[in-house]
C-alpha cells in the first residue's frame, strides 16, 4: 500500500507541478506524433489552446459510432479528449472525465463554459478520483471507456481493469492507447519518478497485459495499431534503453468471448454506414472490412461486430451452430515481445 501511495504521489507531482505543458516532457513517449484523423482535427481547432497545451497522450483512442453514447475518460487530465468526445457523442450523449491531479482538473473545469458555447450544448463533467476506484460510476452504465497514455501510470493495474469491466455495459467497449514494453521493467526503474512520469517505468509487458485483461473477463483484446517509441533522450536511453517500447492502441469488449478464435462459418459484411468510414472499417490491425465485401470471420469477431454498438453497421451471416475447428486468424506482424499478442486473434 505504501509503495502504491508513493507511486500515485510521484505521478501527481509530475503532472501537477513538474509539467506545465507538453514542451516540458523529457522523452517522446507521452506525446507520439500520430496523425489525427481529419474529422478529429477539425474538432481540435475548437478546443481551447490551454487545454491542448496541457495534453500528454500517446495516441488517438477515439473510436467511431459514438452518437448518444455515455463515455468515461480515465485520466482525463486537462480534458482535451473529453471535449473531442463531447462533439462525437452529441447533445444526447454524456462524457465523464476522471483524474487525480488537481492542477489538471482545474484547467479542464475552467473551460467547460467555453466549450459549451462553442458546441451549443454542455454534456461534459469532471470528477476528482482514482482510476483504481470508480466508486462514483454505477455498474453497467458506460458504453465506452477510453484512456490516453494513463493506465501505465497506475500502481494497481489489475484493479483498474476490474473496475473498467464493472462499469461497462454488456457489449460495451474499452478503447485505449498506452505504452507497452517487450519485457517486465526492473523494480528500481519502475519506481523512478522521472521514468514513471514519462510513461516508461509503468509500461506493461505485453504478455502481462494479456493475462491481466483475461483475468478481468476479456479473453480476446485486439491490437488496433502499434508503433515503436524512440526515447530521444540520451540520459534516459542509458538507463532504460535495453527495453523496447511501443505505443499501442487496444480495443476490448465486454462480451462472452472464447480464448481462441473458433470457426463457425460466419461472415461479416460492413455496410459502409459509419460516416467517417464510408469505404472500410478496421476492427483491428488484421481485420480490414471493405464496404459491401463479405469477410469470413471467427466467432469472436462476429460477436464484436454484431453484439456491440457497431451492430447496425454490419450484416452477420451464420450462427454458432456448426463448429469447424480453429479459425486461421493471425496478425500481420509480431508484437514488441516477438510473439503473437493480445487475445485469441491477436
Amino acid at each position: 500500500m505504501a509503495q502504491a501511495h508513493d507511486t500515485l504521489e510521484a505521478v501527481k507531482n509530475y503532472y501537477g507541478e513538474v509539467l506545465k505543458s507538453s514542451a516540458d516532457l523529457q522523452t517522446s513517449a507521452c506525446c507520439v506524433a500520430e496523425a489525427m484523423p481529419a474529422h478529429l482535427s477539425a474538432i481540435l481547432r475548437d478546443i481551447h489552446p490551454k487545454v491542448r497545451d496541457r495534453f500528454y497522450g500517446c495516441g488517438s483512442p477515439l473510436p467511431p459510432a459514438l452518437e448518444g453514447s455515455t463515455v468515461l475518460d480515465l485520466g482525463c487530465g486537462s480534458g482535451r479528449d473529453c471535449y473531442l468526445l463531447s462533439r462525437l457523442v452529441g447533445p444526447q450523449g454524456r462524457v465523464i472525465g476522471i483524474d487525480m491531479t488537481d492542477e489538471q482538473l482545474a484547467v479542464a473545469r475552467r473551460h467547460v463554459d467555453y466549450h459549451a458555447q462553442k458546441f451549443g450544448y454542455a454534456n461534459v463533467e469532471f470528477q476528482h478520483g482514482y482510476i483504481e476506484d470508480l466508486a462514483g460510476i454505477a455498474d453497467a452504465s458506460v458504453d465506452l471507456v477510453v484512456s490516453n497514455c494513463v493506465l501505465n501510470l497506475s500502481p494497481d493495474k489489475p484493479r483498474v481493469f476490474a473496475e473498467i469491466f464493472r462499469v461497462l455495459k454488456p457489449g460495451g467497449e474499452l478503447y485505449f492507447s498506452d505504452v507497452f514494453a517487450d519485457r517486465r521493467i526492473p523494480a528500481p526503474l519502475a519506481s523512478d519518478p522521472l521514468l514513471l512520469g514519462e510513461c516508461l517505468g509503468g509500461a506493461l509487458y505485453v504478455e502481462d497485459f494479456r493475462r491481466l485483461i483475461a483475468r478481468a473477463g476479456c479473453q480476446d483484446a485486439r491490437v488496433v495499431s502499434s508503433s515503436p517509441l524512440a526515447i530521444n533522450n540520451p540520459d534516459v536511453e542509458r538507463r532504460i534503453g535495453f527495453v523496447r517500447f511501443h505505443s499501442m492502441t487496444i480495443r476490448a469488449f465486454k462480451l462472452d468471448l472464447e480464448d481462441r478464435c473458433e470457426d463457425f462459418g460466419q461472415v461479416a459484411t460492413y455496410l459502409g454506414t459509419v460516416p467517417e468510414h464510408p469505404h472500410a472499417f478496421d476492427l483491428d490491425d488484421h481485420h480490414h472490412l471493405e464496404t459491401g465485401r463479405p469477410m469470413l470471420v471467427c466467432g469472436n469477431s462476429a460477436d464484436m461486430l454484431g453484439k456491440s454498438r457497431y451492430a447496425p453497421h454490419f450484416r452477420i451471416d451464420g450462427e454458432k451452430i456448426t463448429h469447424f475447428g480453429l479459425f486461421d486468424c493471425a496478425p500481420p506482424s509480431p508484437t514488441p515481445a516477438g510473439t503473437a499478442s493480445g487475445g485469441a486473434c491477436c
